[in-house]
């Protein structure tokens, strides 16, 4: 058999297939690389911020060096040595400890090797830190918190997210009614940060009403059966997750119904509605349909912003998680711990950024991949 000659139509789709092809791999490797770039400057910049740029390692030699001095004063062999033995011993001591940690070199060429490191998810060893468990393993120090940071923050993003929305729909088709207004008036409450509903819940759940426990994730003694291990910890849970909700919630709900407001002026809804067309397939089809890049994007960075967890309010409420463990690694310099949790949510970030420009182009036709929108 001959070879098949393509029709002109044909020759054109292939073209147009290839270089479609072509323009998507090569934003994707444009992408790839700057958000590669993004996420080194980044990471860099927290090793310098977490070690203020070098004057951590100052702080560390002159602690090393007032240890040392101590425990050499209890030693009965030290004190007996001449003075001139005693500077060279205790000298030589100083230089194999900072040697040990590292702090012989300069910053400038550590911090590089902290970078690459980094960018390998080489964690290393935390400088004074542990687990639970003893290992100074800069992994299994954050694997151990992560789990309880997953389930607060879960438990209060999952809900705020569906939550919000389906009030914010509700409220979007109800403009200027009693609760319309009500959400309006009370978006500023959630200018005050969940630790501070998490310090007014305490006094009044806690101290004054003895309901709730003060903190922490289980009682003590632990729960001996799975069942109350579960409820225990829900009930230890109830607290800080109401004081994340109830944070955010006022401002979500109007953020979201000022959204959708937006969207349900537009003169295709109202055209939809001069065709007699159900408020259900009117919100579903054209409200939420055109709003899903933005509810896509809120939502996946929802779920990346569980990895820091909060801060202040897990160590209000005692809740060790991963915010908690952040709290202490600041507080102790370990930089190691704070440049590891830094890593894994630039990396979860960056990963993410670069899959919704793919998950835009499924769920919006108008968007194509390494272009604009289509003419319409």
């Amino acid at each position: 058999m001959g070879e098949q000659v393509q029709t002109p139509a044909a020759k054109i789709k292939k073209k147009k297939r290839d270089t479609a092809f072509t323009r998507v791999m090569k934003y994707t490797g444009v992408r790839l690389i700057a958000l590669f770039l993004t996420v080194a400057i980044g990471v860099y910049l927290t090793i310098m911020i977490a070690n203020m740029g070098g004057y951590v390692d100052e702080i560390m030699k002159g602690s090393i060096r007032e240890n040392i001095t101590m425990q050499l004063r209890m030693d009965d062999g030290y004190q007996e040595m001449a003075p001139e033995a005693k500077a060279a011993y205790l000298l030589a001591k100083i230089e194999n400890e900072e040697k040990r940690l590292g702090l012989d070199e300069p910053f400038i060429f550590r911090s590089f090797r902290f970078l690459l490191n980094a960018l390998k998810l080489d964690l290393g060893q935390a400088t004074f830190m542990s687990s639970d468990k003893g290992s100074r393993s800069v992994r299994l120090i954050i694997l151990e918190r992560l789990p309880s940071t997953l389930l607060l923050m879960g438990t209060a993003n999952l809900v705020l997210f569906f939550v919000t929305i389906v009030v914010a729909l509700i409220l979007s088709r109800k403009y200027g009614s009693f609760w319309d207004r009500f959400f309006v008036a009370a978006s500023p409450l959630s200018a005050m940060p969940s630790w501070f509903y998490g310090i007014f819940f305490i006094l009044i759940f806690a101290a004054v009403l003895k309901i709730f426990p003060f903190g922490g994730m289980i009682g003590s003694p632990p729960p001996e059966t799975t069942g109350q291990y579960i409820l225990d910890v829900l009930y230890h849970l109830t607290l800080p997750a109401a004081a994340l909700i109830i944070s955010a919630f006022p401002a979500r709900v109007y953020n979201w119904r000022t959204f959708f407001m937006i969207y349900s002026s537009e003169d295709y809804v109202e055209m939809a509605k001069a065709k007699g067309l159900s408020a259900k397939r009117i919100r579903n089809r054209y409200i939420l349909r055109p709003t899903l890049p933005m509810i896509i994007t809120s939502f996946s960075l929802m779920i990346i912003a569980m990895w820091t967890g909060a801060i202040i309010t897990e160590t209000v409420f005692r809740w060790p998680g991963i915010g908690r463990l952040i709290f202490r690694a600041i507080g102790m310099n370990d930089t190691a711990v704070i440049v590891g949790t830094t890593i894994i949510y630039a990396y979860m970030l960056a990963a993410t950024v670069f899959f919704l420009d793919f998950i835009y182009a499924l769920v919006d036709p108008r968007v194509k991949i390494g272009g604009s929108k289509q003419k319409q």
